[in-house]
């Protein structure tokens, strides 16, 4: 996170908010598969091919290659606009999540419930090109392990001398996804698959939260 005004960082946490509770959604409707933490679905996977259940290790394979499909729509974003404003990159990616939301919310309410799955993870794989620079992924927003590593070690570092505050950045990123989740699973128990109109919403808002927070021009290094 090195590099970024408050402003992106604010974004960033917000973010990992809206992840956490469209995980928390997918995490209940697919009854233990992630549509955002793949981390968790491999190790899944894997169990299940290590116990012979075949069927049951599809659904995460199947979320995975989703996920890697909404990668790679995020990054063909990113390359199509590169010639564009960093206001313009970030707030294509954004705008392209919030229609996979919409569309996992529609799918939700007329309870298509593998189609709306099948937009979650999209729509979460994409959202990571949001903070991207020269390619590679600078704050991964729907992954939070890198986030408590760093935390640690700022952490640490604080008690050894070093900056005292370094270590609340990456805080604010876990608090940020564990709140979401909570939001998302206190929602879908309220109102069921419904609940990602909220997050669909969610998205809309942070898409002109970007427009307004990333600047047209600047250093490289404060807005990328």
């Amino acid at each position: 996170m090195t590099g970024y005004s408050r402003s992106l960082i604010g974004l960033a946490i917000a973010l990992a908010g809206l992840a956490g509770y469209v995980d928390a959604i997918g995490f209940i409707v697919l009854s233990g598969q992630f549509v955002s933490f793949m981390s968790g679905n491999m190790t899944q996977m894997s169990v299940s091919i290590a116990d012979g259940l075949w069927a049951a290790a599809r659904v995460p394979a199947a979320v995975i290659v989703l996920f890697l499909l909404g990668i790679a729509l995020g990054t063909v974003i990113t390359y199509v606009t590169e010639r564009y404003s960093v206001r313009t990159r970030k707030v294509t990616v954004l705008s392209v999540v919030t229609a996979l939301l919409v569309l996992g919310a529609i799918l939700g309410s007329f309870d298509i419930v593998p189609g709306a799955v099948t937009a979650m993870a999209l729509s979460m794989g994409a959202v990571n090109s949001v903070f991207q620079r020269d390619g590679e992924v600078t704050i991964g927003v729907t992954y939070m392990t890198g986030a408590l590593v760093k935390m640690g070690q700022r952490l640490t570092g604080a008690f050894l001398g070093g900056p005292r505050w370094a270590w609340l950045q990456h805080f604010g990123m876990c608090a940020g996804l564990i709140g979401g989740a909570v939001l998302g699973a206190l929602a879908h128990r309220w109102i069921g698959t419904h609940a990602l109109w909220p997050a669909a919403g969610t998205a809309a808002a942070l898409t002109a939260v970007a427009w307004r927070v990333t600047p047209l021009r600047g250093n490289r290094s404060s807005v990328s």
